[in-house]
């Protein structure tokens, strides 16, 4: 299965009607986070199940398709470098997670990000040193910043909490408000396995948390304990 292979048949499945819709619906205008980005208009389970016929894909093919210019075929490659990486042996996951890390620039929006981050990056790491996703949360690059905080999910699931919450903290700041999305997403994902956690977190830092970020945190409080933290009264 070839770059070019896979290509032609996603084009052959675009439509541009949806491609249009995506285009707003991702912000690809100037100035915009998806600014200059460009789609083809296919449907996520569509994709999903090209993703799967594609899975004997080679590694090199796959660092082809993710230097895609349409959204959609860098999806597509992410989706099957998930599949690899699910099955691989630890030589096959380590060579992955290179391909991914080394080419974050594809990996450019927030449905890429969060199709692939935890399950890669977060996979890799999960035995290992996790300073690369220190190092990723001090990056210009709004991308590497939310694949560091998105990563922690892999851990939070295995109800380990220490790196999300440490990311998060260093995220507070973060001027960008797909990053206090995604912080607030993975705080509510730890209070959803250990309320106590969150709301030790939440008394720490709840009223220097931007607003967003705040919300998504809190999202499944009962609505009396929203309105005090979001009073400042928590």
């Amino acid at each position: 299965m070839t770059a070019k292979h896979i290509s032609e048949i996603l084009r052959d499945l675009a439509d541009p009607t949806i491609a249009e819709h995506s285009q707003r619906f991702f912000k690809t205008r100037k100035g915009q986070y998806g600014e200059g980005d460009n789609f083809l208009g296919i449907r996520v389970p569509i994709l999903r199940e090209q993703a799967k016929q594609f899975s004997d894909m080679p590694l090199k093919e796959g660092r082809s398709v993710l230097k895609s210019a349409f959204h959609e075929e860098r999806l597509c490659a992410l989706l099957i470098l998930v599949q690899k990486f699910a099955k691989g042996a630890e030589k096959e996951r380590a060579a992955i997670y290179t391909l991914y890390i080394k080419n974050t620039k594809y990996i450019n929006n927030w449905d890429l990000v969060d199709s692939s981050a935890h399950q890669i990056v977060g996979g890799f790491l999960a035995d290992k040193d996790k300073q690369p996703l220190y190092t990723f949360t001090q990056s210009k690059s709004l991308w590497e910043r939310r694949i560091a905080i998105i990563a922690t999910y892999h851990f939070i699931k295995k109800n380990q909490f220490n790196d999300a919450l440490s990311i998060s903290k260093s995220l507070l700041k973060d001027k960008e408000d797909l990053i206090h999305k995604a912080v607030g997403w993975m705080l509510r994902e730890v209070g959803k396995r250990d309320l106590a956690t969150e709301q030790t977190f939440l008394q720490l830092h709840y009223k220097q948390m931007p607003r967003t970020m705040l919300r998504y945190a809190i999202e499944k409080f009962p609505e009396r304990e929203r309105k005090k933290y979001l009073n400042g009264i928590a």
